[in-house]
């Protein structure tokens, strides 16, 4: 699995112009999956997110989580993470992992998310949002799940 996480002071995520989700400050999540993904990685990587310390502590170092500093997760399925562009214009998503196996990994990391007290907002599977952030830093950061790493699997 693949999350594009970003550090917000605020962002929401709205489907045919109602607001389907909205946190203050926290993390945006892009969430992709491809095929050999298992709740493992979901599991994983959520653990990940939850415990990156990119918030400042009390001397403006970056000490604290998500949880540590009063935050939120807004989580937005993003099949385009897997998207290959490395020959020709059109990107191409066939790592990408289909929409069946990929819903329950998405909802998985949520619940995992979720059961280590973070709150959690989410986007719409398999809609057409419109995403709005306010990155704050900006801290962004791209993390892949142990297997993907140790494979190079793009």
């Amino acid at each position: 699995m693949r999350a594009l996480v970003q550090r917000v002071s605020r962002a929401s995520v709205s489907v045919d112009g109602v607001v389907r989700g909205t946190i203050g400050p926290g993390l945006l999540v892009l969430l992709g999956a491809t095929h050999a993904d298992t709740g493992q990685e979901g599991t994983w990587l959520a653990e990940k997110v939850a415990g990156l310390r990119v918030f400042a502590d009390d001397h403006g170092k970056m000490n604290r989580d998500v949880l540590g500093a009063g935050g939120a997760c807004l989580v937005v399925p993003q099949f385009t993470l897997y998207g290959d562009a490395r020959h020709g214009r059109r990107p191409e998503f066939t790592a990408a992992a289909r929409p069946e196996h990929a819903r329950p990994l998405f909802d998985l990391f949520c619940a995992e998310l979720a059961r280590v007290g973070v709150h959690v907002e989410r986007g719409v599977f398999r809609e057409h949002m419109l995403v709005v952030l306010a990155n704050d830093g900006p801290v962004t950061l791209m993390i892949d799940s142990p297997a993907r790493a140790a494979t190079g699997a793009s």
